[in-house]
């Protein structure tokens, strides 16, 4: 195998989508760097969408996975007990919930993010005998139909092929303006009888929208929706797929705003060294499954269970946490400084932790920026209806080094393509 995309683009479906943003063969990768065929070193500040908070290929998950294999443990078992699943849900348990002063039930219902939300939705429709649920502007939720149906992206919605309901879309904190409380809005719609908009079974969000442009609710804004849905008994979801696993500088994404979720999901890097893997977690009053009414064939990847379990032993002490919030300030300045630098950018920092980007109203200038950072060996990519956000995701576990070796990119590439579009713009 060579470098050559050429076997991609002749058996490879349509819908690939990160091989044209990032055309190479990768070949390699440890910690937050990824080489391709030809050797050609990237930082990763993409981290598997979210997959990797730990980087690539960590050296404790590594043996433990690699001792695993080695002594013919079990690999796949649907939802039988396995002594690797036991040793995750004992240390989840003992080194995640209690210290947390959290009840949940853990449910493993399939391998995937869309796996976790689908369980979560079906779940509160059967816990309150309601069908609707409130889903909030440029929220992403997955792919499979009912995730996507409370999804916002009107490019991903098309795909469906089918009309998407049970769903209404309430606007997210701050979605028309800071000045405007959406809350007040919400709460109208379901206190007046002639709004159309009947009592949900639940609602769900995310504290920080990733793929809908990084938008941080305020802590201020979900404490108010967790009362909301207290006073009307309607389900709490928070969908931590991707804010969650420390991405935004808690364990959980929640956990600063003092909220309790009726149910949690948790996907992507749950499973430390990008296994797939997928949690839902829920409180004991509401764990009304009968046996097997959801499932999945493979909700039972125990190797996935391994590398998840010495994932958790970073979060034991409080040092890992104090870590990210350290380099989440460095980039918080870094991007702030850049804002500063660059008028021309007209930019707004957007985000919390180490899920931070920029979001420029300039048509198309958030992926030139990112296609030229690929270019010059460092691995970015877009968020937000218009593609407007470049948005930071490195592993939790770069060194400062690494952030600046990747701070050094964006800028050059941000002067250059600001220079250029003076220059045209002069012309």
């Amino acid at each position: 195998m060579n470098n050559d995309l050429k076997i991609f683009d002749e058996l490879e479906s349509s819908v690939r989508s990160y091989v044209r943003g990032f055309p190479t063969v990768f070949k390699k990768a440890k910690g937050y760097k990824i080489w391709d065929m030809d050797g050609k070193e990237y930082i990763d500040f993409f981290a598997g969408a979210g997959a990797l908070n730990y980087g690539h290929n960590d050296d404790n998950m590594k043996k433990k996975l690699i001792e695993y294999i080695m002594e013919d443990g079990i690999a796949h078992s649907l939802d039988k007990a396995t002594d690797a699943k036991g040793d995750f849900l004992e240390k989840f348990n003992n080194v995640i919930l209690k210290p947390r002063n959290m009840d949940y039930k853990v449910m493993f219902p399939g391998p995937t993010g869309t796996n976790t939300v689908e369980s979560a939705l079906k779940l509160a429709r059967k816990v309150t005998g309601r069908t609707n649920v409130i889903s909030f502007t440029n929220g992403f939720h997955g792919m499979t139909i009912g995730s996507l149906s409370v999804t916002g992206n009107q490019a991903k919605r098309e795909g469906a092929g089918i009309p998407l309901q049970h769903v209404v879309t309430m606007p997210y904190d701050s979605f028309v303006s800071e000045n405007l409380d959406t809350m007040e809005y919400l709460e109208r719609f379901l206190e007046d009888n002639g709004s159309g908009v009947e009592i949900p079974a639940a609602m769900i969000l995310e504290t920080v929208q990733g793929e809908g442009g990084v938008n941080a609710a305020s802590f201020e804004w979900l404490q108010r929706i967790e009362d909301l849905c207290k006073r009307w008994g309607i389900l709490l979801i928070i969908d931590d797929v991707q804010a969650g696993i420390g991405r935004t500088g808690t364990f959980f994404s929640f956990e600063k705003a003092g909220i309790k979720p009726d149910i949690v999901c948790l996907s992507k890097s749950i499973g430390g060294y990008g296994l797939p893997l997928a949690l839902t977690l829920i409180k004991p009053e509401i764990d009304i499954w009968n046996p097997g009414e959801h499932n999945g064939t493979f909700r039972g990847n125990n190797m996935a269970f391994v590398t998840a379990t010495e994932s958790l032993t970073y979060w034991e002490t409080d040092e890992f946490e104090k870590s990210i919030a350290e380099k989440s300030e460095k980039v918080t300045q870094f991007l702030t400084s850049l804002i500063e630098k660059y008028p021309e950018l007209q930019g707004e920092v957007k985000g919390r932790g180490l899920m931070q980007g920029i979001s420029t109203p300039v048509e198309g200038l958030a992926g030139e920026i990112c296609a030229m950072s690929f270019k010059k060996g460092l691995i970015m990519e877009t968020a937000g209806p218009e593609d407007q956000v470049f948005k930071l995701f490195p592993p939790l576990t770069i060194d400062n080094e690494g952030l600046e070796k990747g701070f050094a990119i964006i800028e050059e590439c941000v002067k250059s393509l600001v220079a250029t579009k003076e220059a045209v713009a002069a012309k």
